[in-house]
């Protein structure tokens, strides 16, 4: 078939990969200059089914009510006027229940630990670099009662066979001998020894490179419009250069979905939650992570690429506004030099703030709506780039018409 995908992030890269891969005549669209200029620019890296907790939980209300009077809380709500902010809201809290985040995170880890086995499988075939860590990464904790609540948070995850452990900070300095000088701030950390890191934008340019080598077209700077159907079938997708024909679709556009698909008689339960990001090269300092990692107290990620190093925090439920400041900032990288005072030029920042786009769930959309040749796959929130491989593989599954490798209940799109 003739199929174009709409979208040029982690997500819509790596179906028309799997899409190509199966044969068909594939098509990229996006509206910016190049891949993965959006969310997938600068995310935090790490390839994480030991950290696939839903966001919404039980202790989510009082931590975005928190937020409101307080500053430095890693979920921050700011009221708008905006309806669909206050509709996403009350879907998220009503995801609170201590049941719906058992079964919400279930259903991520499972996509996420299936999606690490595709991510291996297109790194072989393609031998695309995307400076991929492996060892591990570590879940460090900062007081004896937080240690305690993420000790015992990780058999969810572990009853779905993902091999996690509650190690000390010795044991934690051996794992990153960069911890050594500062172990003594920690009370243990969590380790799960499957868990990566890699590149997202490099991964997914890389991709792109290798999908156009193979016959993949990408046309960029083509914003989408709308769409062309007739009974039951998208014919083509409008955009600002041209129509654009094609047999079968696929919907990967992020952040800006609810906007096309209600065009498609589907409303996505989809809102943008910004999340921040500072880039350091090394710049040879003398004791960077040698594996990434989460400052759990603080929720404050890290990762190596390289010869660079990344920081990223905070879930702000602020709209499409991606503005940014230094003080923004102020608070992740204080966390950061904390344990590594060392592992990185704090000097040189590069800034960035980008929109995730979360569903209530924190589980992505899949399948068909009302057009039974536009396929969804969006929705993937703050570990997007986890599930990503997985995501396009079950996508192009359904396309073929197989049963797709993992349980998609409650995950389907909804007209």
């Amino acid at each position: 078939m003739r199929i174009a995908v709409l979208g040029a992030g982690v997500i819509g890269v790596s179906t028309a990969y799997e899409l190509m891969k199966d044969g068909h005549e594939v098509t990229v669209i996006d509206r910016l200059a190049e891949p993965a200029s959006e969310t997938s620019f600068a995310n935090a890296g790490l390839f994480s089914p030991g950290h696939a907790y839903t966001w919404a939980s039980p202790k989510a209300p009082k931590i975005l009510l928190k937020s409101l009077f307080q500053e430095g809380q890693a979920l921050r709500f700011k009221p708008s006027l905006d309806p669909n902010l206050w509709l996403w809201s009350l879907k998220f809290l009503q995801n609170c229940t201590a049941e719906k985040t058992r079964i919400n995170t279930k259903r991520k880890v499972r996509l996420c630990m299936y999606s690490q086995e595709q991510l291996h499988r297109i790194a072989a075939e393609t031998k695309i670099e995307y400076h991929g860590v492996t060892g591990g990464l570590l879940y460090l904790y900062r007081t004896p009662e937080s240690f305690a609540r993420g000790s015992a948070n990780t058999r969810i995850l572990s009853e779905e066979g993902l091999e996690l452990r509650a190690i000390t900070p010795d044991e934690a300095a051996k794992i990153d001998p960069a911890l050594e000088p500062v172990k003594h701030k920690f009370a243990g950390a969590v380790y799960c020894p499957s868990d990566e890191s890699g590149d997202a934008r490099v991964f997914t340019q890389n991709l792109a490179k290798y999908c156009e080598g193979q016959g993949v077209k990408f046309v960029f700077g083509s914003d989408i419009q709308g769409f062309d159907t007739e009974g039951d079938k998208v014919t083509a997708v409008r955009t600002s250069t041209g129509r654009i024909e094609a047999d079968g679709f696929v919907f990967s556009l992020g952040v800006f979905g609810p906007r096309l698909s209600k065009q498609l008689g589907v409303t996505l339960p989809i809102y943008p939650i910004k999340g921040y990001s500072v880039t350091m090269p090394i710049g040879g300092r003398n004791n960077p992570p040698t594996v990434g990692g989460v400052d759990e107290d603080n929720l404050v990620a890290y990762a190596r690429f390289g010869d660079r190093m990344r920081v990223t925090a905070t879930a702000e439920f602020a709209g499409y506004n991606k503005s940014h400041q230094p003080s923004d900032y102020t608070h992740m990288l204080k966390a950061v030099q904390d344990i590594y005072p060392d592992g990185a030029d704090y000097s040189q920042p590069f800034y960035w703030a980008g929109l995730r786009p979360m569903t209530p769930e924190g589980t992505p959309i899949f399948g068909a709506g009302r057009y039974r040749n536009m396929w969804f796959n969006t929705g993937h929130g703050h570990i997007g780039w986890t599930m990503a491989p997985g995501s396009a593989r079950v996508t192009a599954d359904l396309i073929a018409g197989k049963v797709p490798a993992l349980d998609l209940t409650g995950m389907r799109v909804m007209p």
